[in-house]
């Protein structure tokens, strides 16, 4: 049952919290759009509360706004433990990459944990480098977006309407699952698999595969098929 209310006037992150349109428009898989936007969360300790704000591009990427508001209000204690979440419309570029890195490595108390609905530029091959190393140099955990993620950032950082708490809009999982089988590609170090095209006469996006034998090798066979765009009968080499 839904509720009769939109989030409630005395709701602390109202006032942070993004319009419908405006979430539907950035996190889109199947949209290009350039800019970037952030949804994060942050909990202290074994604190129970939940800091939660947003944030775009300014004349600066959003992932460095980020770290630098949140260094320059905090006084860090290496005894108490920051879990950061991150929900991005776009993955970070490698320059934003670096400067993350860079972040997490003065302040080892902090965990930071990354869901993207898109992947940034996924064929340039410092993009790719810098974001596989973010995860496996730095520990830093990267998904693509699904359903409970989207629904999760409807309910707690967007302003929708009352009755609307759970009308997320529903993206045809497809479009996560090509995006999640790239991320695999770019942390087992293969090529890419996946094309992105743009028609902007009929306003579509268009996603192809490509595979080479070594994907065949590399990726499990599970991934592979959960695209369904893979028969099983495929002989896995």
């Amino acid at each position: 049952m839904t509720s009769e209310k939109g989030p409630s006037t005395g709701d602390a992150t109202l006032r942070r919290r993004i319009k419908p349109w405006e979430f539907e428009t950035f996190f889109d898989p199947r949209e290009l759009r350039k800019e970037t936007c952030l949804l994060y969360e942050i909990k202290w300790g074994t604190s129970h509360k939940i800091w939660r704000n947003t944030g775009l591009n300014t004349t600066k990427h959003v992932e460095i706004n980020f770290i630098e508001k949140f260094t320059s209000e905090r006084n860090f204690s290496s005894s108490v433990s920051c879990c950061i979440t991150w929900f991005l419309s776009w993955s970070p570029c490698w320059e934003c990459c670096k400067a993350i890195k860079e972040f997490l490595s003065q302040h080892s108390n902090v965990t930071l944990v990354m869901y993207v609905a898109r992947i940034f530029h996924h064929m340039d091959p410092q993009n790719r480098q810098e974001l596989r190393d973010l995860v496996i140099t730095s520990g830093v955990t990267v998904q693509i977006m699904r359903g409970p993620e989207y629904d999760h950032c409807w309910r707690n950082f967007v302003n929708y309407p009352p009755g609307e708490e759970a009308h997320w809009p529903r993206y045809p999982p497809l479009w996560m699952k090509l995006y999640a089988l790239e991320l695999h590609c770019i942390i087992l170090s293969l090529p890419p698999c996946l094309k992105i095209s743009r028609r902007y006469q009929h306003q579509q996006t268009l996603f192809s595969l490509k595979f080479q034998n070594c994907h065949f090798q590399m990726i499990p066979p599970y991934i592979l098929l959960a695209t369904e765009m893979i028969q099983p009968s495929v002989t896995w080499r």
